[in-house]
Order: structure tokens, then sequence, then C-alpha cells
């Protein structure tokens, strides 16, 4: 015992301690009341990591039996795993970055636009942007405060993606996938295989593109990677505005990439800043509503834009040719635009992690999401995105689930958000069915023939190990076999042969146990 504590850096004095307030916790206490009933004898409380060792250490040696309630009682910002899953963000090293927009931040040593002292960046700096350390690492600090690990969403970040050398995306990629597996590999194709079956499953692979850069044969590229959710920049859809930022590209090139993303399959996260150069608060309110005009992207991030020296917006700034929206202003016009979300779409962030030192001028409230959510109760509304309905932790009666079809025209395909939710209107899970239609442009992917598209399978609640089931969870409770089976009686009844969907590497078993074959690039099913 004494070497397991010395290992976790844990005093026999708080070991004591931890499991005095644990014994409390288990029969009911509130955890926070009792930590501070219980102040270090220097100074400060114990922390939550040291709770979820000992209570670890304890289960593990068969003294207390697993609690899952206990566990999630005491676990650190269980925000962090109640959407389904658990994330791994992990940067690239610094490249050369195509575009010349002028609010983007430039900094020696880092990917373009990212800072060293923000959190993911710093991360991925101290690893040297090392793929393996940084997955690792992440892991590691996860179990250490009791989040799961059986389920990863790993977002790659730090520049656009598809200007890095081929060889160093795939070398990349398989050092994730050994990270996960937590053994070396030969190839990429023995590392995703490994996955399948591993402690640590990846769901979804994130990458970030530029508009200009979305092909056909860049898709098929990304496939073979296993990345199944693209990030990418719109910025804008407003030409003007784009052309004044020097951003490279056009709004009409974010319609056709977004329509080649979803004939791909691949769920489409669309990036929007607010206060660009030229923008008005009124322009914002007009272009954010061309978001749901064809592009219909699946996940938002809202950036206003925030003024750095480093950028070459500020010299605009210096010249009297751009002013910052102050923080009432910025206020004002999100809690105007956020009711108008519409139901299939999740808005992931609304500000960007930017430490306040570096902001010139304009907003630096961290805490801007909040102040919006409280100006949009204040006006007697509410938003209706994903984020907003998600059941989380709450308990979930599966009989009193609705399911509800809310189809949507987007790109060259009919969409279809098939969604459980309860009388309230809060989320438990949901399916994105994509129906090409016949103007969709032929991608030479041979499982997509003649098939409609599952480009997202999510169910909500607290991350559960895999197997595992918690009384009142979504997870676990047969909503996602439900959706699938919804899904091949709609593709079936609209003339479709076949059903694809854009699994993940560590999801093919579970598909495999539903009737889907593996193709080339895709598991598919015979309907």
């Amino acid at each position: 015992m004494d070497e397991w504590l010395e290992a976790h850096k844990i005093t026999p004095e708080q070991a004591s301690l931890a499991r005095k307030i644990l014994e409390e916790v288990r029969n009911g206490a509130d955890v926070f009341a009792v930590t501070r009933r219980y102040p270090l004898p220097g100074g400060g409380y114990l922390a939550k990591h040291v709770l979820v060792a000992i209570y670890q250490q304890l289960v593990a040696s068969g003294e207390w039996a697993a609690d899952a309630a206990l566990l999630a009682r005491i676990r650190m910002k269980p925000v962090r795993s109640l959407s389904g899953v658990t994330t791994v963000t992990v940067l690239t090293r610094p490249y050369p970055c195509p575009g010349q927009c002028i609010f983007c931040p430039t900094e020696a040593d880092m990917p373009k636009s990212y800072l060293a002292d923000e959190p993911g960046a710093a991360r991925a700096f101290q690893h040297g942007f090392d793929p393996y350390a940084q997955v690792r690492s992440r892991l590691d600090s996860y179990v250490a405060v009791g989040h799961p690990i059986d389920k990863i969403e790993l977002l790659i970040l730090g520049g656009s993606w598809s200007s890095y050398p081929r060889s160093y995306q795939e070398a990349f990629v398989q050092r994730c996938f050994d990270a996960l597996n937590g053994c070396e590999s030969h190839s990429l194709a023995e590392a995703q295989q490994r996955n399948e079956t591993a402690r640590s499953r990846n769901v979804g692979l994130v990458v970030e593109l530029r508009p200009d850069q979305v092909t056909a044969a860049e898709l098929t590229w990304l496939r073979r990677l296993g990345v199944t959710k693209v990030q990418m920049g719109a910025q804008s859809l407003d030409e003007r505005i784009l052309a004044l930022n020097r951003r490279g590209h056009t709004a009409a090139q974010t319609l056709q990439a977004t329509a080649l993303l979803r004939a791909a399959g691949f769920k489409i996260v669309l990036h929007w800043m607010p206060n660009l150069l030229g923008a008005t608060p009124e322009s914002d309110r007009e272009d954010f509503a061309r978001l749901w005009q064809g592009y219909c992207p699946d996940e938002i991030k809202i950036y206003p834009t925030q003024l750095l020296e480093s950028a070459a917006l500020y010299k605009f700034w210096q010249e009297g040719a751009y002013q910052p929206y102050d923080t009432e202003t910025l206020i004002d016009l999100l809690a105007t635009i956020k009711p108008t979300i519409p139901p299939y779409c999740r808005v992931n962030r609304i500000i960007r992690d930017i430490p306040a030192q570096h902001i010139v001028a304009g907003s630096r409230r961290s805490s801007l999401r909040q102040d919006v959510l409280n100006e949009v109760a204040r006006r007697g509304q509410r938003c209706h995105c994903i984020r907003c309905r998600e059941v989380r932790g709450q308990a979930v009666a599966v009989e009193q689930l609705r399911l509800q079809d809310l189809t949507y025209p987007a790109g060259w395909a009919e969409e279809h958000f098939l969604q459980f939710v309860l009388p309230t209107g809060q989320l438990a899970g949901y399916l994105r069915l994509s129906l090409p239609g016949p103007e969709s442009a032929p991608l030479g992917m041979s499982d997509l023939e003649g098939a409609a598209l599952i480009r997202e399978v999510h169910v909500y609640g607290q991350a559960l190990a895999v197997g595992a089931e918690q009384a009142g969870a979504a997870q676990h409770a047969g909503l996602g076999t439900r959706l699938l089976e919804e899904a091949a009686q709609l593709a079936a009844q609209r003339g479709f042969r076949r059903l694809a969907v854009i699994a993940a590497v560590g999801t093919r078993p579970y598909y495999a146990r539903r009737g889907f074959e593996p193709g080339e690039l895709y598991m598919v099913r015979t309907l």
C-alpha cells in the first residue's frame, strides 16, 4: 500500500482523510460539504483526484464493491463525458498554412492560429506535438479524475489538415491509435484493426479542413484514415466579408464542400465568426441565418473575432478601420441568434479559449456562453440546439421517450434527424440519416452506390463502459438499435437498396452485430 501511495503521490494522511470522506459520501453526504469539514493540516482541502484514486484502490483491492453512483459524485468535471463519449484533443506540429486570414494570430513554434498558452495547445507543446504522448497523457489524466476512457472521440487540431504531407497524416493517426491501443503497430491498418477490441475504442475521428480543400479524392483519403467528422472554417457566408478578411475561399465553395461532405456521410462542423472586418451586428444576424439555407451544419462553433496583436487585423484597428464589439453588444447579438438554431444542430462553443492577456480590445469574458444563456432566459426565450437539450446525467425512463423525425433539405440530400425525446423536450439519442438526391455528385465510392447514409448515431448520458449498464441511463438501453431499425425501414420505403454507415474504427463491432458488413470504406447493410 505504501508503494501504491508513493506512486500516486498521496501521503498516508491524505489517504486516511480520503477514506473518511468517501465513507460519508457513500452514505449520502454531499461531497463538497464533507470535504470542507475536513481541511488539510497545512491549509486547503483534499483534491477530488485523490478521492478518485483512493476509491479506485479500494475497489481494485476487493475491499469495496464498485459503485457507479459514488464515482459519479466524486468525479471531476463530469460534464466532460456526459455527452456519451470522452473527448481527447491533440495538435499537429507547426506547418505552413495556405491561408492569409487577417484575423488569425501567428506565433512562432505553434500551428497557425494557435497560442502556446491555450489549454490544448499548451499540452501539445509540452509533449513536442508527439501524437502518442499527447493521447496517453490525456487518457491518464481522465483516469486519474474518474472519467471512463472506453469510448474516445479524437480531435486532431492545429492547422489545415490537408496541407500536411499524407505521410505525416498517416503516421500521426497511426500513433494516436497506438496510444489508444496501448501497444505499437507496424501499419495504420494494423492499429485500426486492434482498436476494434481495444480498451479505449475510437468512436469518432475529427480533422480540420478549409472549404477549398474538400474534393472527392480528399474525402476518400480521409475515410482510409478513419475520419468521421470534419471541422471547417466557414467564418462568414458573405462574399464581401470573406474578401475583406482575405479568407481565400468563397461562400459558394463552402456550400459545395458541405454538400460533398454530406454525400460522403461525414458529420459537418462549421466555424462561424461574428465581428469580422466590415461586419456589423445587423449583417452578422443576416449572415447567421444563411447557415440554415443549404449548408445546414450538424454542429457549429461560434468564434467571435478576438483582436490579437500578432494578427494582421491589429493594424486595421490601429488605423481606426476596425472596431471590436463591446461585451454588451456581443451578448445581445448572440442572445438574438441562439434561439434561431435548429434542433438538429449542436453549438459546441460560443467563444474560443484565448487567454485574456492576449486580447487587445473587445470582450474578454470567459463566461460568455453563460452570459448569453442568462440573457436568452431573461427574454423569456429558449435555445433548442442539441447541447441545450441533452439529458446528460438525468435518469431516463425509456417508456416515456417519443421518436420524432425532423426532415429538412440540405445540399443534394434530404436529411432525417431521428430523435428520442422526453415529454420535456430533452434529447436522449438521435440518428442522422441522409437520403442522397438525383443531383448528388458521384464520389467514386462503391460502398455508397444506391445507398442511404447514416452519418451519426449518438445516445446521450454519462459515458458508460462498453457493455455496461446503469439504471436510468440512456446509454445501453437499446436506443441505438431502435434508431438503426427505424432508419433502415425509412430508407427501404424510399427505394434505397442499401444502408451505409460511416463507422468509426472502434464502432465496427457494434454495427457488425446489427447486420452491417465491412465494405471498402464504410459498413453496409443490404435492405
